[in-house]
């Protein structure tokens, strides 16, 4: 499998995917704007909505999405993601 030592370009439903099968996203619902995730981490309810697309998201709108506001996750816990599960 193929290490990442920087982030590839990857879209809206690779994103889903990998947070849900992978991370432990619940999928609680389809709105206009893309897909709302939810986690409770360390009681903490985290909520984000990723677009629902085969387009590669911008670089401001994955980290918008990576941010200690939404997923917490940050670049760092995406590349491991990644690293660890890959990229379908």
């Amino acid at each position: 499998m193929k290490r990442y030592t920087t982030l590839p370009a990857i879209t809206g439903r690779q994103l889903i995917r990998l947070l849900n099968k992978k991370d432990g996203w619940q999928i609680t619902g389809t709105c206009p704007h893309g897909v709302s995730l939810m986690k409770d981490v360390a009681g903490k309810r985290r909520v984000t909505t990723v677009q629902n697309s085969h387009e590669s998201l911008p670089k401001g709108t994955l980290d918008a999405i990576l941010s200690e506001k939404q997923t917490g996750l940050g670049r760092n816990g995406l590349r491991d993601l990644l690293n660890k599960y890959g990229l379908k």
